[in-house]
């Protein structure tokens, strides 16, 4: 499905970024994968080796703009250019808004929504000039709707929203699409470290009854990434169960 593209996911070293892009290696995709953590990518890197496909990791801070340009280069650099770029870095500093400190907030927007649009602006320089790309964007289903005590990454993520429309109509000349998906609440490593009980209140939150799993953002970002959607952009899929709607 996507023979000899050349992929670029951030925040890939676990969950829901790992499950993509070892989706899209074994799609045939050429991947490079992003993360803070060295060792973890390696391993994610030996893991797409072991089934027969190609990966480079490299490591860094997307909220720089010199790591960011560094991630893309490098790509361009060991496979030829960039045809997909999946933004999935994200962190949380969750807190109730009158006691979030200026840094939680910062934080936040920088890693979620400042590091989507340092790596979309770099990679797109490449992609219009191939006059080929897909962008897809990992938002969150309180980006739509809110959460109390997640001021601050329901604000970043629903500025992802609003970034991928923008950029959706600014590059649709040049056949690069840029869509977003919403995930709802998706089992984890964050989400194992809940009580039975807590996890059964989140499931009843569904109207399909239970917590999705990474492989389920992966299937909707790999739609994006294919030709399948060469005719859908700026679009919003939400992967949340009935969560919202």
């Amino acid at each position: 499905m996507l023979k000899d593209k050349v992929a670029v996911v951030t925040g890939a070293s676990r969950g829901i970024g790992k499950s993509i892009a070892l989706l899209m290696a074994r799609n045939g995709a050429r991947i490079v994968v992003s993360a803070r953590n060295q060792t973890l990518l390696d391993a994610l890197v030996a893991e797409i080796h072991a089934f027969g496909g190609e990966a480079l990791a490299v490591a860094g801070d997307i909220s720089l703009t010199e790591d960011a340009n560094q991630l893309i280069a490098a790509a361009v650099e060991s496979f030829g250019r960039v045809d997909i770029l999946v933004n999935n870095a994200g962190i949380t500093h969750d807190g109730l808004l009158l006691r979030m400190k200026d840094e939680d907030w910062d934080s936040v927007l920088d890693i979620n929504l400042k590091g989507a649009f340092i790596c979309t602006r770099a990679a797109a320089k490449i992609m219009t000039k191939n006059r080929y790309g897909r962008i897809i964007n990992i938002s969150s289903v309180v980006g739509e709707m809110g959460n109390a005590g997640q001021a601050n990454y329901c604000a970043s993520k629903a500025g992802l929203i609003g970034l991928t429309k923008s950029n959706a109509r600014e590059l649709a000349k040049r056949n690069v699409t840029v869509n977003a998906v919403t995930p709802g609440f998706i089992t984890t490593d964050m989400t194992d470290e809940l009580s039975d009980k807590v996890r059964d209140e989140l499931a009843a939150q569904i109207p399909l009854g239970s917590l999705g799993d990474a492989d389920d953002v992966a299937e909707a970002v790999l739609f994006f990434a294919s030709e399948r959607s060469k005719y859908i952009t700026g679009q919003v899929l939400g992967v949340n169960g009935g969560m919202y709607m």
